[in-house]
């Protein structure tokens, strides 16, 4: 692991799950961490506490609905005022709901576009002057089944398959003084909500992923911090799925 000490990281729906593990792994390789959340505000208040107990100073809580049409510039104009800098950028946040396509609404389509794919591209061009500056870069969070549709899900894969083409759009728009890559993640920690799937398709999933097994967190993290150290490395999406996109 490389340490990265001065560096500052914003992730997006980082207080639980697969973005307070980014958010960890970040802060052990030496990068000062903005914490997003908007509902899940007592959860991001203890994990910077026990960052902050750690190293202090070393991590904020940053809190904003990404539904709002300038929560873009408000995000980074907040993170920016704390920390003075910006380097990496890892667009995490995501709603995830099952969608009927006999009886799907817009405002199902509207919010799963919205926090999926308009924020995500929001917060990357407000974050640009500042990444630029540090020649950074951004990690997009899609999913597998951006390219492997799941039923019962066609709006949310759509929004997924549309940040995998934010992700190589921007590599291009943003090159080359800002990189931007993307991890997809296959099965890994479950939405906790009752819309979700249910039991014996998560176990489904399972048995037919190659490795035979339930991803962890961390994994996503470690990717994420070697896409943000390889500068070698843009508009690439690298599966951590234990196989199952080969299915």
């Amino acid at each position: 692991m490389t340490k990265q000490e001065g560096r500052v990281a914003l992730v997006t729906g980082a207080a639980r799950r697969i973005g307070a593990a980014i958010v960890q792994f970040l802060h052990q390789a030496g990068f000062k961490v903005a914490i997003h959340c908007y509902q899940s505000s007592t959860e991001a208040a203890n994990l910077a506490k026990l960052l902050n107990n750690l190293q202090a100073d070393s991590a904020r809580v940053i809190q904003c609905d990404l539904l709002r049409d300038d929560a873009g510039q408000v995000i980074i104009d907040e993170v920016t005022r704390w920390a003075g800098r910006l380097d990496l950028l890892v667009n995490n946040a995501s709603v995830f709901f099952r969608t009927d396509v006999q009886q799907w609404h817009v405002n199902d389509q509207n919010r799963l576009f919205q926090v999926n794919v308009f924020a995500p591209f929001s917060l990357s061009t407000s974050a640009f002057p500042w990444l630029q500056q540090q020649k950074g870069s951004i990690v997009n969070i899609t999913d597998i089944h951006a390219d492997k549709p799941l039923k019962g899900y066609a709006l949310y894969c759509q929004s997924k398959a549309a940040l995998a083409m934010q992700t190589r759009a921007l590599a291009r728009e943003f090159a080359p003084l800002v990189r931007v890559n993307a991890v997809a993640p296959g099965a890994i920690a479950w939405p906790e909500h009752e819309n979700s799937l249910s039991l014996n398709a998560r176990e489904q999933i399972i048995a037919r992923t190659p490795l035979k097994s339930h991803g962890q967190p961390d994994y996503i993290a470690q990717a994420v911090l070697a896409l943000a150290d390889n500068a070698f490395i843009t508009g690439q999406i690298l599966n951590v799925d234990g196989g199952r996109s080969l299915t």
